[in-house]
């Protein structure tokens, strides 16, 4: 018997794991860990559980439509009482960690380490009592309580959720609560308590190249990521910027310079934005964001950072005509404090979460950004209007030759899907694009072979098709269907087929949109 981990992400922030065996559906195993979700019928009648998978495979079991239509399932919704884990998954519950009966675990440990980098920085280490009983995704938080204080501050994970320890950065500030506390009072052998984990702002699993972009102590999320990503393997490149205001600030460089040296798919630089810095590299991290670096749009962006910087590489982006595949930030700001307290405007230093709002100036916020389904379809239609062009001009005249090609290439995408989904995004797209390509190139107008490059529907496809991911089923039939359209040399059945296959794949391709990480979409 295999168990997976099932991390179940409530809408309070707050996020539980729970051991899952493979013969077990997710509702069981969430109430043997006395964890009320959502639940009614619990033989998929109802709907009440549903919830979104943002990551992992399952078999989703037996339903009735009312309960999950087909439209659902294919955006990564699914009912726990009928799912069962294939993999490790990360589920968003629709109701908050209160109903749910549930809370943020609260936890107990001992400072093993204080490393005070500079002035501006330092980082702790904590060995807890209880290391199991903490499981967080990188790129999370725990809201620590400052001994001695009565108040809490929030930090990032800057481990692997592997390791036995848990370490944190703090940027040092006069007069905070924690900063006091670190740079007069700390010892090894102190207690501490945590609660959590919390946040949105996880790594999900690669599915293209990323860039990571990290401000001040904004870099522990991030080396969090970078470690667990090291012990699984880099499946894709990763690229970090880090930016800092002066060199005193700037730490880890050893750790990113082994883990460089270690892994060829990792590579990093840095920059400090005082003129007076020693660094290679002096300004802000959009000054090293270069076309390499964001793959034409097939990118995940990770940045985590304060406010100014956060907005500063959307501009940046914008005007490089980059909207990437997935763009996830924790931006942070200042937080409101206790009267005799200072402000401490820090990234991985704040008072408490609070909700995603972009017209706040306190707390942080945790947000998402992918491509939106407009853009798609207006896409698909310009292709649609250019092939429909393109069947006046090549229909009754493909050589044999090239009508041998063309139904080769319409053949080449079937072994990339698999009934109503794709094993292979990767080799599905590809194979899609040379088949799409070819009447274009029959044309011999070098023109209009340019104009629909420049609708960039592959890159699209790129961007957002997985492995997993839902497609119309009647997709590869059509690419055969339009072959013998132009063997007949039938005109009017290759028009109907180009308008046809148009609708189905704008309708692939709003189901792998919507089955995107839940969040803000352009």
């Amino acid at each position: 018997m295999t168990s997976y981990q099932v991390a179940l992400a409530f809408e309070d922030g707050i996020t539980r794991f729970i051991t899952c065996d493979d013969d077990e559906t997710v509702a069981d195993a969430s109430y043997r860990a006395r964890i009320n979700i959502p639940l009614d019928c619990r033989d998929g009648a109802c709907g009440t559980c549903k919830a979104l998978c943002e990551s992992g495979r399952y078999d989703g079991g037996e339903y009735i439509d009312e309960a999950l239509t087909e439209d659902e399932a294919a955006q990564g919704y699914a009912l726990p009482c009928q799912m069962v884990p294939e993999s490790d998954l990360v589920l968003q519950i629709p109701t908050t960690s209160e109903v749910a009966k549930t809370a943020a675990g609260t936890h107990r440990g001992t400072v093993t380490a204080i490393d005070r980098h500079s002035d501006s920085t330092v980082g702790f280490s904590v060995a807890l009592e209880n290391r199991a009983g903490l499981a967080f995704l990188p790129g999370q938080y725990v809201n620590v309580a400052v001994p001695g204080t009565g108040v809490t501050r929030s930090y990032s994970f800057a481990n692997a959720p592997s390791e036995n320890e848990v370490s944190f950065l703090v940027r040092v500030n006069e007069q905070g609560a924690m900063s006091e506390y670190l740079r007069d009072r700390a010892q090894v052998g102190d207690s501490l308590e945590m609660t959590g984990p919390m946040g949105s702002f996880f790594l999900r699993e690669p599915q293209r190249p990323a860039l990571y972009l990290a401000g001040g102590t904004g870099l522990a999320p991030l080396l969090s990521m970078l470690r667990k990503q090291r012990e699984d393997g880099f499946a894709y490149p990763v690229h970090l910027v880090y930016g800092v205001s002066r060199d005193d600030d700037l730490v880890h460089l050893e750790t990113l310079e082994q883990l460089s040296s270690e892994v060829a798919e990792f590579t990093y630089e840095h920059c400090v934005s005082d003129p007076a810095s020693t660094a290679p590299s002096k300004g802000y991290v959009t000054g090293l964001v270069r076309p390499e670096h964001v793959h034409d749009g097939n990118v995940d962006v990770y940045l985590c950072g304060p406010p100014a910087m956060v907005e500063s590489v959307r501009g940046h982006l914008e005007a490089e005509g980059i909207t990437p595949a997935g763009f996830y930030y924790e931006k942070f700001a200042l937080t409101g404090t206790p009267e005799n307290e200072t402000i401490e405007d820090v990234p991985a230093e704040v008072a408490e979460p609070v909700a995603a709002d972009p017209t706040s100036t306190e707390g942080y916020e945790i947000g998402e950004e992918h491509p939106a389904v407009a853009e798609s379809d207006a896409q698909f239609d310009a292709r649609m209007a250019l092939e429909l062009g393109v069947v006046e001009l090549t229909v009754g005249r493909l050589t044999p030759e090239q009508l041998a090609e063309y139904r080769i290439l319409a053949e080449a995408s079937s072994p990339s899907i698999d009934s109503d989904h794709l094993l292979d995004a990767a080799a599905f797209t590809d194979t899609n694009a040379a088949f799409h390509d070819h009447l274009f190139r029959c044309t011999g107008n070098e023109v209009l072979l340019e104009a629909y490059h420049r609708l960039e529907v592959t890159r699209l496809m790129t961007q957002v098709l997985r492995d997993g991911a839902w497609v119309d089923q009647q997709v590869p039939a059509d690419h055969a269907e339009l072959v013998e359209a132009f063997e007949r040399g039938d005109r009017e059945a290759a028009r109907r087929i180009v308008i046809e296959h148009s609708e189905r794949a704008k309708t692939t391709m709003r189901a792998a949109l919507a089955a995107l990480p839940a969040g803000a979409v352009r």
